[in-house]
């Protein structure tokens, strides 16, 4: 079974926010290590949108392991002439997929639904590639983006919940993501499930969750991952939780969310 990571970040000579591991580097040596403790084939990297370096290192990871390592980097949406010179730049670089964005960065907070993001889904669709978002907080706005550009390929973050939230007030929002499954061009990265709940391993408090979700938008547009930097387990508990714990996701299903669904989705042609 092809095992492929939605959502890790890669960083050096920085700290990312305190939510994350707090170590200088995290490098793409380091992420192959866990990758081979954790019997995870693929990793899809996202850039940190604070660390100004974070696209060229990403590039360079992919570039140096392609069978490893893509590559959903950002270009300055509040920049949009300088931005689609450098998008057409990134998009001949192997690897670099499509875009991701967070908003809860200060001064971006509405970028996603005031017109700063306008010009981004445009392009995405144009140019036929992912767009992935942080956007638990304007899951309602991701329906009107969904109907105004339907050959988009959006893909949301971490089940449709706040970073910041566990249990059943993280899921506050699950109404609003369930809402979306009816667009075909949204599907759901359920990355970051551990972080999201009190319980020990394998928190099944938040299982009942994910299989809403699930049967929601179907093997097809549901998506493993883990935000590895965040996780309060190992990476190998991150698979199990999925591969061994979850009693409804089996067969075909769980060779779909494990990886396969993520590639097509993406357009990442592995062969396993």
């Amino acid at each position: 079974m092809l095992i492929v990571d939605s959502q890790v970040h890669i960083w050096e000579n920085t700290k990312l926010t305190p939510i994350h591991r707090q170590v200088e580097t995290f490098s793409k040596d380091d992420l192959l290590a866990e990758m081979k403790t954790a019997a995870v084939d693929a990793v899809l990297l996202h850039p940190p949108g604070a660390v100004p370096n974070g696209n060229e290192l990403a590039l360079a990871a992919a570039k140096a392991h392609p069978d490893k390592f893509a590559v959903l980097g950002w270009v300055q949406p509040d920049k949009p002439d300088e931005a689609r010179k450098l998008l057409d730049e990134r998009l001949k670089q192997p690897g670099f997929l499509g875009l991701r964005y967070i908003f809860i960065i200060p001064g971006r907070e509405n970028w996603a639904t005031d017109g700063t993001m306008d010009w981004i889904y445009k392009a995405c669709e144009d140019k036929g590639i992912p767009l992935g978002l942080l956007a638990f907080s304007f899951l309602p706005h991701l329906a009107k983006v969904a109907e105004r550009h339907p050959r988009l390929r959006l893909l949301v973050d971490h089940l449709g919940v706040s970073p910041m939230e566990k249990d059943d007030k993280a899921f506050a929002t699950l109404p609003d993501l369930l809402k979306l499954a009816k667009y075909p061009n949204v599907a759901v990265k359920l990355s970051g499930a551990p972080v999201h709940s009190s319980d020990p391993y394998p928190y099944r408090n938040i299982h009942d969750k994910m299989k809403a979700i699930f049967d929601a938008f179907g093997p097809n547009r549901c998506f493993w991952g883990t935000d590895l930097s965040r996780m309060p387990c190992t990476y190998r508990q991150c698979v199990t939780m999925f591969t061994e714990e979850l009693p409804w996701l089996k067969g075909r299903d769980l060779e779909l969310v494990m990886g396969e669904a993520l590639c097509k989705w993406v357009g990442w042609k592995l062969a396993k």
